[in-house]
């Protein structure tokens, strides 16, 4: 399959969270307001007045890089571009409008976070001087995997859990799935995740802060990148916490760990485990959202550099606030591990008597992580989506190659069109009412039946009649093609239990192949056969051969205007039939009702006529019949109704078969069947590109069409010589004014008598020419001449509702 198709199956759904608001009044930075604003600030203050007084201005988020080596954010390779996006000066339009977006918002007189706006690039300048990546890339998933294992079994519930023992298999289980995979990792790792373990513990015990325990960690990780940088450190959390509720998991069935757990109170602890739950609770609160917030920082990695580059202003300004992310996440990690290290060194009671300042400090770090959390999620958010149109457009792109490429046999083609999910058994054999494999198409021609779910009876009734009838003519005609039905449903419209109904109702109708089901047809694929073909909403016939190359983009009009006769639907095929044929009545009614053939046969004068105006077809045929006799010809009628407006044609037949006014088409399929294959012809015309005025046929089927647009029209044939055509007004006044041309009759006969004063009206009557070119046909022509005065005719935007047909689906 070809790469940008194959990518786009591979495509990663986005993260999203509808819920949240991504940006708000206040900055993600900073927390809300707490009592202990005082304390924190004083506390702040003695930090400022260690640091150089030029710390203390107000820099941008990243602060001037000055390290050559910190340019690297995440890990990935040294781009130009990102290189230029973080050294950019402070004068940057870029760095300063799109880079740096959240540090817009700060509002400079607030003090009531952790720390301030001005405190808080203080505290980067100090992070980033700590960032000094050697090259050294880490695949931190496996290891990612681990840890989160870990902190989803070590929580109290886990430790009181009566089924603990099935927990701890489990987790057993799951280490030795990534065993395999992280061998090496750890053979390079462990060293370092067992020294922050210790320099963390350390630090916690000796009652260091949490910004000089992050900075010192940060020196420790100094030549990892961003991502592995957060990983090591959680790894190293996760080392400390999962010992200590593992012994709380064990210590009662197993005296090694019972003795351990002694050494770390874990007994007593586990004892006033109710007490100390709500601490518990907010831990794995904060827990919750440092994983979460790694997760995402990890996923920007793995963004494809072909689809997201640095300068996608999203992905700029992920990369930008992804050290204060990592710096923010780690201070969490931090404040858990020095709430469980005090826990085990001071023991229960200083989990119960411990201040609020601490309580405070947790809610207020998870508070500031999933503003960050939620400020990078939409910017992953906007990648997906630039990476899903990215790779949408290459899709696209690539199908269209398809088609001029090679190939052995038509497989390749047909997986992309009907099986990109892979589905062992995607087609359905509307013969024998079982699935099966795409293999029965191999190196076959396939007629490609691409429709919504609207398809009528009507449609659907002539097809079969056509398939069935090609089926009948013999075991060659058995061979020549397979039509596969493709059903097309809107891809931004819900797949609702009544669509899916109609779609069964249909497919357990057509005696030819279906695939199993709309879901199997890729929106992508959607849009590329909209792309193609000009597929809207009405029935498509593409045709391909036993290799899959493109031989008709819509033989549908060449199947209701010649049936299977037009095999093999090629566009020479149907040149070729066309150059065959003339103006006539059997290209009009084809094969439809034997009684107007016999009339055919017999050389009798027949009307054609139509429209849904009872009082005009009273006149018509009353006047007709008086005409007829009163020359001496055999004149025949035939009602053939309308193309719209189905309701009132029914009421025409029924006045009709009521008062004997002439013969008519009982089935209004039939009726529906004569205006199809009318427009077929006109669209057939079109795609060939012979819609000019030099061709005889086309000018009278636009006649055709304008007038039943209009409203009443007939038609004068004598046997199968079409004698004219023309509008309701004209064709009725025409017999009713007998008496004023009929002296002609003897010296030019009936037939140039009638055409002559008719033509004369028509002169004289100038009415109107129209055509209706639904969106919905997808190739709608340029310009159109008038198929009476032979002008180009002026073109409108017409909003028509008939009432009684479905609407269409709008364009992709």
């Amino acid at each position: 399959m070809d790469k940008s198709l194959s990518n786009y199956t591979n495509q990663t759904s986005p993260s999203t969270n509808p819920e949240k608001r991504l940006l708000t009044a206040t900055n993600p930075l900073t927390t809300t307001a707490n009592p202990f604003t005082g304390v924190v600030n004083s506390a702040m203050n003695q930090l400022q007045q260690q640091l150089p007084h030029q710390q203390h201005q107000k820099q941008p988020l990243m602060g001037p890089v000055t390290n050559p080596v910190a340019q690297q954010l995440l890990g990935m390779s040294p781009n130009p571009m990102h290189q230029q996006l973080l050294m950019a000066p402070k004068n940057n339009p870029m760095l300063n409008s799109t880079i740096n977006p959240m540090t817009q918002q700060l509002n400079q007189g607030e003090r009531n976070s952790i720390f301030s706006a001005s405190d808080d690039n203080v505290i980067m300048k100090q992070v980033l001087d700590t960032h000094l990546p050697d090259g050294t890339d880490v695949d931190v998933k496996p290891l990612v995997h681990i840890v989160e294992d870990i902190l989803r079994l070590a929580t109290i519930k886990a430790a009181i859990d009566e089924d603990a023992s099935t927990s701890l298999v489990a987790h057993a289980d799951v280490g030795k799935s990534h065993q395999t995979n992280t061998v090496v990792m750890l053979n390079l790792l462990s060293h370092i995740i067992d020294k922050l373990a210790c320099e963390m513990s350390f630090k916690c015990l000796t009652g260091g802060d949490g910004h000089s325990i992050a900075l010192s960690l940060f020196h420790t990780v100094g030549n990892y990148h961003w991502d592995a940088k957060l990983t090591l450190i959680l790894a190293a959390f996760a080392l400390n916490y999962g010992e200590f509720w593992l012994l709380a998991q064990i210590y009662s069935s197993n005296q090694l760990a019972k003795s351990m757990a002694i050494l770390k109170q874990v007994p007593m602890i586990m004892e006033h485990s109710a007490p100390l739950k709500p601490r518990f609770d907010a831990l794995n609160r904060l827990i919750h959202s440092v994983l979460e917030l790694t997760q995402c920082i990890i996923q920007f990695k793995e963004l494809p550099s072909t689809y997201v580059s640095y300068e996608v202003p999203a992905m700029a300004r992920a990369l930008n606030i992804v050290p204060t992310a990592v710096y923010w996440n780690v201070r969490g990690i931090i404040a858990c591990a020095a709430q469980i290290t005090n826990l085990t060194s001071m023991g229960h009671e200083y989990g119960i008597s411990s201040s609020d300042m601490q309580s405070w400090e947790i809610s207020s770090l998870v508070h500031k992580i999933n503003h960050l959390l939620e400020f990078l999620r939409k910017q992953l958010e906007e990648c997906h989506r630039l990476i899903g149109e990215r790779k949408e457009m290459d899709f696209r792109n690539s199908f269209n190659q398809l088609f001029d490429t090679v190939h052995i046999d038509n497989m390749k083609i047909l997986k992309i069109l009907l099986n990109l999910r892979d589905d062992p058994l995607p087609l359905f054999d509307g013969a024998t009412k079982q699935r099966v494999s795409l293999e029965v198409l191999r190196k076959r021609n396939v007629l490609l039946l691409i429709s919504g779910l609207d398809m009528s009876n009507d449609e659907l009734s002539i097809l079969e009649q056509i398939y069935s009838e090609s089926r009948i003519q013999g075991s060659r005609m058995d061979t020549v093609y397979d039509l596969v039905w493709v059903p097309i449903v809107d891809p931004y419209v819900e797949y609702t239990d009544a669509m899916h109904r109609r779609f069964e109702e249909m497919r357990s109708t057509m005696p030819w192949y279906s695939v199993n089901h709309p879901s199997n047809i890729d929106r992508v694929v959607k849009k590329s056969i909209g792309d193609r073909w000009h597929f809207r909403n009405k029935p498509i016939l593409v045709v391909l051969d036993p290799q899959g190359r493109e031989l008709s983009p819509n033989a549908l009009h060449m199947m209701w205007i010649w049936g299977s006769t037009a095999f093999p639907f090629t566009t020479a095929r149907e040149e070729a039939l066309w150059r065959d044929e003339t103006w006539r009545l059997e290209l009009l009614v084809s094969g439809m009702d034997p009684t107007i053939l016999n009339w055919v046969s017999e050389g009798k004068y027949i009307f054609l006529y139509g429209g849904d105006d009872i009082e005009w077809i009273r006149k018509f045929t009353n006047n007709a019949r008086a005409m007829a006799t009163a020359a001496r010809i055999p004149l025949e009628m035939a009602y053939v109704g309308k193309s719209k407006k189905i309701e009132n044609v029914r009421r025409a037949i029924a006045t009709i078969n009521v008062e004997k006014l002439s013969y008519c088409w009982q089935d209004t399929s039939l009726m529906w069947y004569f205006w199809t294959r009318i427009e077929s012809m006109l669209f057939s015309k079109i795609q060939l590109k012979r819609a000019d005025d030099q061709d005889l046929i086309m000018l009278q089927i636009k006649k055709l069409l304008s007038y039943d647009k209009d409203g009443s029209w007939a038609l004068l044939c004598r046997g199968s010589q079409i004698l004219t055509n023309g509008h309701g007004s004209t064709m009725l006044q025409t017999p009713i004014d007998f008496d004023l041309w009929k002296e002609h009759i003897p010296s030019r006969g009936f037939d140039l008598s009638f055409k002559d004063y008719h033509d004369k009206l028509h002169v004289a009557a100038n009415n109107c020419c129209r055509f209706e070119f639904p969106i919905a046909a997808g190739r709608i022509p340029e310009g159109m001449r008038c198929p009476e005065c032979h002008r180009l005719m002026e073109k409108y935007i017409a909003f028509l509702c008939c009432h009684d047909q479905t609407g269409l689906l709008e364009p992709y």
